[in-house]
C-alpha cells in the first residue's frame, strides 16, 4: 500500500525567523499519526533554521529544485549533494513553476531526476497540464508524457520508488481546483501507467489544496496526500489538512 504523505511548498516566501517559526510549530505538533509524514519545502535560504526547528521530529525537509549537475560551474545553482548535506530528505523535480517559467523540459527534469536519487534524495516529480492542453483534452497524453521521461534516464522500478505529484497548472495559485473526479481520473492514469512496479508510489495532488476541499481530494482511491502550497504557510490550516488525510487511513 502506498505511503500517505502530507507536504507544503513554501514558495519564494518569509524570512528566516517565520520560517523557523512555523516549522517549530509543526515540529511541536506533528507525529507520524497512521504512518502519515510531513514535509516541508523552505526556500534554499532558509533550510538551516527550518532543519534545526524541525530537529528530532516526524517533519522532514526538501529542498525545491536542484541542479542536474554534481558541482563545477554553475553560479546559483545548487547540487543533489548539497541539498543532502544540509539535512533535506527530499527534493521536488519539475513544478510546473520550474517548467512555465523558467523553462525546464522534460529532458532536464528527468535529469535532475536522476541527480537526486544518486545523491540518496527522495524526488518528488511534479506532473500537470496547462489550461489550454485541458481544454483541448490532452491531459492524460501530457502527464504521460511527462512521466514517461524520467524513464529515460532511470528504470521504471527506480521511478516508481519517488513520490510523483499531480498538480494541474491551471489550478496552482489560482483558487481553482481539480474536482475529486477529475484528480482521481489524472491519478488512476499515472497508477496504471506505472503498472505492478507503481502500486506502492505515493502520489500527491497539489494546486490550491486547502482545508475545505481536503477530504474529498483524500478520499479518492489514488490520491495518497497533498502538495500543499499557500496553506502551508499557516501551520493550523496546513495542520487541519494533515489531520484530514490521517483521517483516511
Amino acid at each position: 500500500m502506498a505511503k500517505s504523505l502530507i507536504a507544503g511548498n513554501w514558495k519564494m516566501h518569509g524570512t528566516a525567523a517565520s520560517a523557523a517559526a512555523i516549522a517549530g510549530e509543526l515540529a511541536k505538533r506533528w507525529n507520524n499519526q497512521n504512518s502519515v509524514e510531513m514535509i516541508v519545502f523552505p526556500p534554499f535560504v532558509h533550510l538551516t533554521s527550518v532543519a534545526e526547528a524541525v530537529g528530532g521530529s516526524d517533519v522532514a525537509v526538501g529542498g525545491q529544485n536542484l541542479c542536474q549537475f554534481e558541482s563545477g560551474a554553475y553560479t546559483g545553482e545548487v547540487s543533489a549533494a548539497m541539498l543532502a548535506d544540509m539535512g533535506c530528505q527530499y527534493v521536488l523535480v519539475g513544478h510546473s513553476e520550474r517548467r512555465a517559467l523558467f523553462g525546464e523540459t522534460n529532458e532536464t527534469v528527468a535529469e535532475k531526476f536522476k541527480a537526486a536519487q544518486q545523491a540518496g534524495l527522495i524526488p518528488v516529480l511534479c506532473v500537470g497540464e496547462s489550461l489550454q492542453q485541458r481544454q483541448q483534452k490532452q491531459t492524460l497524453e501530457i502527464v504521460a508524457q511527462q512521466i514517461s521521461a524520467v524513464t529515460e534516464p532511470v528504470a521504471l522500478q527506480d521511478l516508481c520508488r519517488a513520490v510523483i505529484a499531480y498538480e494541474p497548472v491551471w489550478a496552482i495559485g489560482t483558487g481553482e481546483t481539480a474536482t475529486p473526479e477529475q484528480a482521481q481520473e489524472v491519478h488512476g492514469a499515472i497508477r496504471a501507467q506505472l503498472g505492478d512496479a507503481g502500486r506502492e508510489t505515493t502520489l500527491l495532488y497539489g494546486g490550491s489544496v486547502n482545508p475545505s476541499n481536503a477530504v474529498e481530494l483524500f478520499a479518492q482511491p489514488d490520491i495518497n496526500g497533498g502538495l500543499v502550497g499557500g496553506a502551508s504557510l499557516k501551520a493550523d490550516d496546513f495542520l487541519n489538512i494533515a489531520q484530514q488525510l490521517i483521517e483516511q487511513e
